[in-house]
């Protein structure tokens, strides 16, 4: 199998700047999906413990001179240190940025290599970026694991197949640092969260103990999918009432998460997401953010571009 592609300046700055960081707050390690097309970086899809998180990008985003090649139809899995892989792209970005100007600007590759590390007999996969300049060339290696099966990546894929199945009611979330500041108090209160969307746009998180209740509704919100209106006589009542009443009637969804998944989840505003989007799975599977990015300077959606979040939901019987 081989693989080798350069990072373009686009891709540069996604990744180094925005989407690595962001992925490395979902967990230490995840794997990266090669495939003819995409470039695609998941997390926790093939042990269903945790929070998913699936980043998938045309390989246009991120590559010029992309060249794959595998005997599993052209595609490549395996798993990678998120943090050793942004510290190699912020270093290859720092030669690139002393080095590199003009017309013998230095270009960056990534290749999959095979070496044979200091004191070991068989050699090892790697991830390497090649700074490549006018004189010189600066490499650096990246530790992966052994590529995965084929049987493997055929896992992955029908994993990947099944979590971008949407919700059928989507809300829009305008503000997440204001979602951050509450779920940040909440974090000392308690560690699971109610989490209740309905059909009319109100999204409602609420944490409580045996001594307290803190919750907070955002309402009217931006729909996508199923919708209805609000019943009238339902305005006056108190926000925890109406979102009883809406489940009750088949017009709204609750799930009970994690306050550390929730929070791990809101650190996707690293990525630069334009807007976000709530939304639960049918018979509350699990709780969906949707992460939209928009073409610069327009309001139209990035389609090269996509990240969603799927948290587990915690069984409240288990409690």
């Amino acid at each position: 199998m081989k693989f080798k592609a350069y990072v373009t300046e686009n891709g540069v700055s996604l990744l180094e700047r925005r989407f690595l960081p962001a992925l490395e707050k979902m967990g230490k390690i995840c794997h990266l999906f090669l495939t003819r097309d995409h470039a695609i970086f998941l997390h926790n899809l093939l042990n269903g413990d945790g929070i998913q998180s699936i980043a998938q990008f045309r390989k246009e985003a991120l590559f010029d001179d992309y060249r794959i090649s595998s005997q599993n139809e052209d595609r490549i899995a395996f798993a990678i240190d998120i943090s050793l892989l942004l510290r190699a792209a912020r270093s290859s970005v720092s030669i690139c940025t002393e080095f590199g100007a003009g017309p013998t600007a230095n270009r960056l590759q990534i290749k999959l290599v095979k070496k044979l590390p200091p004191n070991c007999t068989q050699p090892m996969p790697f991830l390497t970026f090649e700074t490549k300049g006018y004189k010189s060339a600066v490499i650096q290696d990246v530790p992966i694991s052994k590529p995965l099966s084929r049987a493997q990546v055929l896992e992955l894929q029908t994993a990947l197949d099944m979590a971008q199945d949407l919700p059928q009611t989507l809300v829009q979330v305008p503000d997440l640092n204001q979602l951050q500041n509450f779920v940040d108090r909440m974090k000392h209160v308690g560690d699971l969260l109610n989490v209740s969307i309905s059909k009319y746009g109100d999204l409602h998180v609420q944490i409580s103990t045996t001594l307290i209740t803190l919750g907070a509704e955002f309402r009217k919100l931006l729909i996508l999918g199923d919708q209805a209106q609000a019943p009238t006589e339902d305005q006056n009542l108190s926000a925890q009432t109406r979102s009883e009443r809406a489940i009750l009637r088949g017009d709204a969804l609750s799930v009970q998460v994690s306050v550390r998944h929730f929070s791990k989840s809101l650190q996707c505003h690293l990525a630069k997401p334009d807007c976000a989007f709530y939304g639960i799975a049918p018979q509350g599977a699990c709780l969906t953010v949707i992460f939209q990015f928009f073409i610069p300077g327009t309001r139209q959606t990035d389609k090269s571009i996509s990240l969603h979040c799927r948290l587990p939901v915690l069984d409240p019987g288990s409690n």
